[in-house]
């Protein structure tokens, strides 16, 4: 009797042992798909390196609002801007990768690697690339009371005659605006002094106010301060015109052939954060981008909606790093 109950205690203790084992599977079997339903449970924080008002906001709020409503949870944006927006690049590698601090950033983060030498992060290696959210080209925009040109032909020659007379805002050294303006003297054979901001919303404050004569600005921001009147559009550094600004000549149609920046915005997250919530941020990213609501928005900022895989993303990434790392190069570009 004995013998026949510890077979039986010994039985239920090997099934136990093997359920257990199975359930186990099959919950790491599930994890994912189960990980990828519940993201998000809580409110997701978007940290943002430049302070509210500049391209990047332009692109991020609508974006970050339509997320919120298709997904049930509020996307929160923390404006965290400095130093080119390497500060809050710096904040977002640190944060938890668990899918509750996503990152939005742009063209800056390509230039930094080659413009700071000492940078606490890497764009590289401490994010995963999500998606590219818009691509609105870079305009040339001036002051209409300080600067007298109307055409960029006009204002090139200006600058010739007159060597540092004319002076440029940007978001920061190192900023897409910096190294567009740096690409622009490279191209005209012009010297124009730079003026360097904490952010691009700063900077288009004191453009429109006259404190500084232009701008090498992304449409995103610019766009509706060009349809006031209060600045004046005199180029868009792109292949094509904008569809928003049919009547603004593209650079190379103004005199200046190659001319072209965008400046482009993205979306990333911490290195480590699961690839489950990597994909359905993917996924839904993509849907809002391609609702009819975003489109209009996109377009009246004078961007067309991008299509970027992650692994695409990152194929552009790292052509970008080393595009502007030649400009940085050839422009002896450095902090003022």
């Amino acid at each position: 009797m004995k013998r026949r109950q510890f077979h039986l205690t010994a039985c239920a203790r090997a099934f136990a042992v093997v359920a257990g084992v199975a359930a186990a599977s099959a919950g790491s079997m599930y994890a994912p798909a189960a990980l990828a339903d519940t993201w998000p449970s809580k409110p997701v924080t978007v940290i943002v390196p430049f302070p509210a008002g500049g391209g990047t906001d332009a692109f991020a709020r609508p974006l970050t609002a339509q997320l919120s409503k298709q997904l049930g949870k509020q996307f929160v944006i923390d404006n965290r801007g400095g130093a080119g927006g390497t500060v809050g690049a710096s904040i977002a590698a640190k944060a938890a990768p668990d899918g509750y601090t996503i990152f939005i950033g742009g063209a800056h983060h390509a230039i930094a690697p080659s413009f700071y030498k000492k940078l606490d992060y890497d764009i590289e290696k401490d994010f995963i690339p999500v998606t590219v959210i818009a691509q609105p080209p870079q305009v040339v925009v001036v002051n209409p009371t300080k600067v007298q040109a109307n055409t960029l032909k006009e204002l090139i020659a200006y600058a010739k005659a007159n060597p540092g007379k004319l002076n440029y805002g940007s978001a920061g050294n190192g900023s897409s605006h910096h190294l567009a303006g740096e690409l622009f003297k490279l191209q005209t054979q012009t010297f124009i002094t730079h003026i360097p901001y904490k952010g691009a919303g700063p900077a288009l404050s004191d453009l429109i106010a006259g404190q500084v004569d232009m701008l090498f600005d992304g449409l995103g921001s610019s766009a509706q301060h060009i349809r006031a009147g209060r600045i004046k559009a005199l180029a868009v550094a792109a292949n094509k015109r904008s569809p928003a600004f049919p009547n603004v000549p593209t650079a190379a149609e103004a005199g200046v052939p190659n001319y072209e920046v965008s400046t482009w915005y993205a979306l990333w997250a911490p290195k480590g954060t699961p690839k489950e919530v990597i994909d359905r941020l993917y996924t839904e990213t993509t849907k809002a981008l391609n609702s009819p609501e975003m489109k209009q928005i996109w377009l009246q900022n004078g961007s067309e909606t991008p299509a970027f895989t992650p692994d695409q993303f990152a194929t552009f990434q790292h052509a970008e790093i080393k595009r502007w790392a030649e400009v940085v190069q050839r422009s002896g570009a450095k902090i003022d």
